[in-house]
Parts: structure tokens; C-alpha cells; sequence
């Protein structure tokens, strides 16, 4: 499996990550994409790759539950994530195989088994290495389930956002509803509850806050106001432990 990125700064002493952890619709993408623009690092939603392995699994007819179907398909699968090339609201491009798959991977349909899918211990550490790289090379905003418990736990910072789940699938609701989707707003609950018991439940690397973690709750606060409190932490970790400025 390959993963490109554009323009990777060199690996330095210190690691120049920012880990954004949190369960599905907790805003995690949207704040991550403002505050790597705001840091000039990499944004890594390290969801896209589960999301890509998820669409290559029911393209080729493999369960969600053959651990052994879909371990094969992590290493061997291309996956490309890109900056966006098309202005349709899009974060960043996610290529399969060299196919554009961006809105694909956010079908209901792949929602429905990616916490299935992620949650095979294979899967997830087929996936480890590359995410690993993409970290050391930083500077670089990672978003994910387990960044800051299993992935990078040495991470600058780590930020754990969280939202009712009602919240959460109000906000997945009216992105779906935006791109045309059919779904109903109790089915979205319902599917938001559902990925929340799997990704805190699955026994390899589980959902969960680490101890040393950041923990915001977004209900009511505004993406602006979560984007500067994660920045002014960013900017006063780098300034007390010595690390290396952000680019920008």
C-alpha cells in the first residue's frame, strides 16, 4: 500500500505533530484542515486510509469481517491523499488504486462498516507503519481514533473533541443532506451510535481519551473557537519544551 503527500518537510529531532483524536462527526476534520493551514503543516486524516480499505473491500466482495480479506487488501491497496483539486468542499483528495474516491469513502454505505473494518488487529497494524512515517516527517496535524493512544503517542500535543451524539449526527446529517444524500436524521443517530459502540468497544486500540490528552467538548462553541485554543496550545507547547517553530 503507498500513501503520497506533497512537499514532505524533512524529519527533524523533535516530533511535530498534533494529534486530534475524538469519535465520528466530533468535528475533528474541519478543525484539523484550519489549524494546518493556520501551522503550515500536513493535515492527515489518518481515516480516509480505513475509509479507502472499507470501499476496496465491498468493491471486491470481501466481508467486514474476513480479518484476513482485508489485511490483504491494506497491503497491497494504493491509496493516495492528496490536497483537495476540486472546490467542491472537499479536505483533501483520497485516491484508490489512482481513482478519485474522495466523496466515495463518504458514502452511508461505507460509514455503516469502517468501525468494522478498523477494528481487526491486522488491518489497523498493516496501517501503523505509514502512519508512523507521515508522523516523523512532520510538521504534520493527524486526525484519527487512536493517534495519540497507539499512534504517536509522544505527540506535541494531543486534543481529544468530543460532542453529544446527537450533535454529532446532526452535523453528519447536513453534510449528507448537502450532497444529496437520501438518509433520514434518526437513521444517522442511529448510525453514529452504532460506530461509537465498536470504535470504544473493539479490543485493538480502542477509542478512548489519553491521560495526557486535551479533552473539548464542541457542543457549543464555534469551529473558530476550537481551531484557537488548539493553536495557542500548539504555538505555547513549541515555545516551553524547546521544540522547533511551526512553519508558519
Amino acid at each position: 500500500m503507498t500513501l503520497s503527500r506533497t512537499n514532505p518537510s524533512s524529519a527533524t529531532d523533535h516530533l511535530q505533530v498534533i494529534a486530534i483524536d475524538g469519535p465520528a462527526a466530533a468535528g475533528k476534520s474541519t478543525v484539523a484542515n484550519l489549524l494546518a493551514d493556520r501551522l503550515g503543516a500536513l493535515l492527515f486524516d489518518t481515516g480516509a486510509l480505513y475509509r479507502a480499505v472499507a470501499l476496496q473491500s465491498l468493491r471486491l466482495g470481501v466481508d467486514a469481517g474476513n480479518a484476513e480479506g482485508l489485511c490483504d487488501i491494506a497491503a497491497h491497496v494504493s491509496i493516495e491523499i492528496r490536497p483537495p483539486s476540486v472546490a467542491d468542499s472537499r479536505l483533501y483528495d483520497v485516491l484508490l488504486n489512482g481513482e478519485d474516491v474522495t466523496w466515495k469513502v463518504r458514502d452511508p454505505n461505507i460509514g455503516a462498516i469502517v468501525s468494522q473494518v478498523a477494528e481487526h488487529h491486522d488491518v489497523r497494524a498493516a496501517l501503523l507503519p505509514l502512519q508512523r512515517r507521515i508522523a516523523a516527517s512532520g510538521p504534520v496535524v493527524m486526525v484519527g481514533r487512536d493517534i495519540g493512544t497507539v499512534v504517536v503517542p509522544d505527540a506535541t500535543v494531543k486534543v481529544y473533541l468530543d460532542a453529544t451524539p446527537e450533535e454529532r449526527a446532526r452535523r453528519r446529517f447536513k453534510e449528507i443532506s448537502a450532497r444529496g444524500g437520501q438518509e433520514s436524521f434518526p437513521q444517522v443517530i442511529q448510525e453514529t451510535r452504532f460506530r461509537d459502540e465498536i470504535d470504544k468497544s473493539r479490543i485493538s486500540a480502542p477509542l478512548r481519551v489519553s491521560c495526557d490528552a486535551i479533552r473539548i467538548e464542541t457542543d457549543d462553541l464555534t469551529i473558530e473557537e476550537v481551531v484557537a485554543r488548539i493553536e495557542s496550545i500548539a504555538r505555547g507547547k513549541v515555545a516551553s519544551d524547546g521544540i522547533p517553530p511551526w512553519p508558519r
